[in-house]
């Protein structure tokens, strides 16, 4: 039986949830909404850039704003950004009524993934350590998710076959 609910991503910063989110939504025939991607068009810049202008608290804000409002949708692949499933607001919503999916990675490989990244403005500064510590941090709170997938070990297409049939579970 196939689910109405909206399908959500999350994860760490280069998990994949862009990528695979994009493949799964043209998969199941469903709107695909990023929400990284539509912060960046309201504001006219790129994240990087927002948090260095205005900083992470006025991007967290308007994470919130748009998370919570795109939430509202049907029937949706929504990819939230890395740390949006920190908020509780968002947590609790897609928490309650929402499938949501963590795709979880090999600290090592999301380490080699993000360092030194321009589009990583909370990575970008962090040693190896540091990187280790916010994964562990945030994989916390990412483990409040419906289901998990670890990633390392499968291709996009069986990622993608994996994620459509926990899709169909509801």
């Amino acid at each position: 039986m196939e689910s109405n609910k909206n399908l959500v991503f999350l994860g760490m910063m280069g998990s994949g949830k862009t990528t695979l989110g994009k493949i799964v939504s043209n998969k199941l025939n469903k709107e695909f909404v990023d929400i990284d991607n539509l912060i960046e068009i309201q504001e006219g810049t790129t994240i990087s850039d927002i948090f260095k202008k205005k900083g992470e608290s006025y991007f967290r804000k308007l994470e919130e704003k748009i998370s919570l409002l795109n939430l509202q949708k049907k029937n949706c692949v929504i990819s939230l950004g890395g740390g949006a499933f920190l908020n509780k607001k968002i947590q609790k919503e897609v928490l309650k009524n929402h499938v949501s999916i963590w795709l979880k990675w090999d600290n090592k490989n999301l380490i080699n993934k993000i360092k030194n990244s321009q589009k990583r403005p909370i990575a970008i500064k962090l040693s190896d350590f540091d990187l280790n510590k916010l994964i562990n941090d945030r994989s916390e709170v990412y483990s409040k998710a419906k289901y998990q997938i670890k990633c390392d070990r499968f291709t996009k297409l069986e990622l993608t076959e994996r994620i459509i049939k926990l899709n169909d579970k509801g």
